[in-house]
């Protein structure tokens, strides 16, 4: 019980914090992009979370929402795609090799804090051979694709000023 007191205490924290940066994030322009990047990860990561957990890969035994949601809506649609605007802001002008190295120092203290999360709390168990490896891949390719789809929405948008 005291377990589930503290794992709640965590997401609602989470969810708070979550709150208070998404208008900084939204801040920098062209805010546009951001509510594109922002509504582009978090469907997405429903999606691709909604599978995940329907195989059985994932679970969330505490999570907000749990009698409507089995995925972690606080991570799917908060504070991933909040962490995706400020890694798309950071990089928006950078070439290949440092869009990669700022991609891992997102994207490795993410993984860090999971597997904390795994290990000491309630919030997330790993099942049928999910690994920390497998997130990290994920969440790199995840971020990169959305990268790659901002830079195409902006081309498409540059070609259609002329």
């Amino acid at each position: 019980m005291k377990s589930y007191i503290v794992d709640k205490f965590i997401l609602l924290s989470l969810l708070v914090l979550g709150f208070c940066l998404l208008p900084f994030v939204l801040r920098k322009p062209p805010i546009k992009d951001w509510l594109l990047v922002f509504l582009w990860n978090a469907v997405t990561n429903g999606i691709i979370d909604k599978i995940v957990v329907s195989y059985k890969t994932v679970k969330y035994p505490v999570r907000l929402l749990p009698k409507i949601f089995k995925t972690n809506i606080l991570f799917d649609f908060l504070l991933y795609p909040i962490m995706t605007i400020i890694y798309n802001q950071l990089t928006e002008k950078d070439k290949p090799f440092f869009l990669f190295i700022k991609l891992f120092i997102f994207t490795i203290p993410m993984i860090l804090i999971e597997l904390l999360a795994e290990r000491k709390t309630g919030l997330i168990k790993f099942k049928r051979g999910w690994k920390w490896y497998h997130s990290f891949i994920s969440l790199n390719i995840k971020s990169l694709l959305t990268r790659l789809w901002i830079g195409w929405v902006r081309k498409i948008e540059e070609s259609q000023k002329v």
